[in-house]
């Protein structure tokens, strides 16, 4: 049994969440889950968004699911999932984008990787008033963050059979941050030679998905950029309630929902669990439990082909429930 951590999030999080704990032990993961609270809901128990009891959980199980967290807007406090990347260095934000049975969008077939260096950038959060009127943000970027995506990057795109890589920037503005981020991606490409190796700015990349995306294998990306265009990515098989996502480091992987927590419609039963439960499903193959991934991604993909039980984002009439039962009785025929 492998012991997880669990934090549901805020809004529509514990529906989502809770849709998920119920497929995998349908499934038969050998999952015991060890909940914490972060974001608003924490913040409202303890005065505390991410209170310690959560870096600790993660740092001991090394290996957690989160569903979407609350973060004010322009104040209150700050942001907790800034805070879980930063506090246990989860530098890189790892997005997966398919195309998914069923599932109509105006391109078919895409499979890209966003790959998003999670820490740094505007992200960093240094900012500091000058006067009544101005603000400065300053964007922070390191030769040592660069080098660490760009490593994970090209071993991922060998362990996962990808061919190409397209390192993507705003050098022609910014030469010396952008610039040292296409450097060190590209001396560290020098030991991955059998692996396509590209650069293109983001204006350049941002037009090339629009036009046909299937000319993408895998993106890399500094911080500000990673967000944005992870999400165009996402547009493009269906919309953020379809894409999983995860925040890795050198020592704990986080998992998680890359929509929010939707509070137009928390409490009422209808949201959509597929995004965390896609998620969960990268997190299991991670745990190394492959074979129950693929019995839960199979089930889901009947579902989604067959179309009578849809939830309301995906064009059906399905609540949270009864899409959680569909998968977890396509789940029992396939046993």
């Amino acid at each position: 049994m492998h012991r997880v951590t669990l934090i549901e999030g805020d809004g529509i999080g514990p529906e989502v969440t809770g849709a998920v704990v119920k497929i995998l032990a349908a499934a038969g993961a050998p999952i015991e889950w060890e909940r914490v609270p972060a974001g608003q809901t924490a913040y409202e128990l303890v005065g505390n968004p991410l209170p310690d009891a959560v870096i600790d959980s993660l740092k001991r199980n090394r290996v957690g699911l989160k569903g979407p967290l609350g973060t004010p807007k322009g104040g209150g406090f700050r942001s907790a999932n800034v805070g879980l990347r930063q506090s246990l260095r989860l530098s890189v934000g790892w997005r997966p984008v398919k195309s998914l049975p069923g599932i109509r969008s105006r391109y078919d077939n895409v499979d890209l990787v966003v790959l998003r260096e999670n820490t740094e950038g505007l992200y960093a959060g240094i900012e500091h008033a000058i006067g009544q009127d101005t603000v400065v943000s300053l964007k922070l970027s390191s030769r040592d963050a660069a080098l660490r995506i760009a490593r994970w990057a090209f071993e991922h795109a060998r362990a996962a059979g990808r061919t190409k890589i397209t390192v993507c920037h705003k050098k022609s503005v910014l030469p010396l941050g952008d610039g040292a981020f296409v450097d060190a991606f590209f001396e560290v490409g020098k030991d991955y030679p059998f692996v396509e190796q590209e650069e293109a700015s983001l204006d350049q990349v941002c037009m090339g998905l629009a036009e046909d995306p299937s000319g993408y294998d895998m993106l890399l990306l500094e911080n500000l950029y990673g967000d944005i265009l992870s999400d165009l990515c996402a547009g493009l098989v269906g919309g953020l309630g379809v894409v999983p996502g995860a925040n890795v480091g050198e020592h704990v992987a986080l998992f998680e929902a890359v929509h929010g927590t939707a509070p137009d419609i928390a409490g009422r039963g209808v949201a959509n669990p597929l995004a965390v439960l896609l998620s969960a499903l990268l997190m299991i193959e991670w745990m190394g439990q492959r074979r129950i991934a693929d019995r839960v991604r199979d089930a889901v993909h009947g579902v989604l082909a067959e179309g009578k039980v849809r939830t309301r984002d995906l064009g059906g009439t399905a609540d949270t429930a009864e899409f959680t039962q569909a998968i977890i009785d396509a789940l029992e025929v396939r046993a």
